[in-house]
Order: structure tokens, then C-alpha cells, then sequence
């Protein structure tokens, strides 16, 4: 069930859009991006296998650090633990994956359209409002 904003809530939402763009452009584009479809978008198995394996190794060390009293192998497991599942929670940043790309770098085979042209267009409400600020930025206060 689709309910319509308001009017009050409509310019609120595009005050806290624009004070988004304002503070961190690059979170607003990357945003503002449609989700990866198909399997570029889930974690990989390898990664996550030795995220786990990792994990565990540290858990035991803690365990070991424990009965043993010594402190720094406990210290060392805990931090084995986190760097563990860290790394088993972050996907890797491939080809298959574009939104952990570099952004702004050229990929081989594209080019990479300024600014305006890629706007250009109806585009969706974020790409809108991003126009609209845009364009207030450009005439100055």
C-alpha cells in the first residue's frame, strides 16, 4: 500500500537529500546506483570459508589464552575472531561486482561520459533532485 508524502514531507525529504550531496556526494552517487542483478551481487564462498576458518582458529586461541592464563594469545584469538568474520562478511572487489569498482577510473573497453550527459533526461527522483542541486550550485547564492 503506496501512501503519497505530503507536501511538507516532499521538501523535507529533498532537504535531507540535498544536505546528503552536500556532505558526501560520492555516498549520494553510490546510493543512488540500481543494485547489481544475477550473481554479482552475494559474497564469495572461498572468502567466506577462510573468513570462518579464520574466525575459528581465533576462537580457539581465545579459549587456549584462557585456560593457559597468558593474556596476549587470548588478545591475539580475539583479534583473529574479528579480522575472521571481517573478511568473511565483505564481498571482494571484482569485475563481477561493480559497485566496489574505483570510482571515476575508466574500465577497459568504456568511456566514461562527463557529468551532464549522463543525466540528461527524466531519470528517476535521486537523479532529479540532483539536477536541481546541481543546478542552484552552478547560479551561486
Amino acid at each position: 500500500m503506496n501512501v503519497p508524502l505530503s507536501e511538507h514531507e516532499q521538501r523535507v525529504l529533498e532537504q535531507m537529500e540535498q544536505a546528503l550531496h552536500a556532505e558526501d556526494p560520492r555516498l549520494a552517487s553510490q546510493l543512488n546506483r540500481p543494485a547489481p542483478s544475477g550473481a554479482g551481487g552475494g559474497l564469495d564462498r572461498r572468502r567466506l570459508a577462510i573468513g570462518i576458518l579464520v574466525a575459528l582458529a581465533g576462537l580457539a586461541l581465545v579459549v587456549v589464552g584462557v585456560m593457559a592464563s597468558v593474556i596476549w594469545v587470548g588478545a591475539l584469538g580475539f583479534l583473529a575472531m574479528v579480522l575472521g568474520g571481517a573478511w568473511a562478511a565483505t564481498p571482494a572487489a571484482t569485475a563481477k561486482n561493480p559497485r566496489l569498482q574505483v570510482v571515476g577510473k575508466d574500465t577497459p573497453g568504456t568511456k566514461q561520459q562527463p557529468r551532464k550527459q549522463r543525466r540528461s533526461g527524466s531519470g528517476n527522483f535521486m537523479e532529479r533532485m540532483e539536477q536541481q542541486w546541481d543546478r542552484r550550485r552552478e547560479q551561486g547564492p
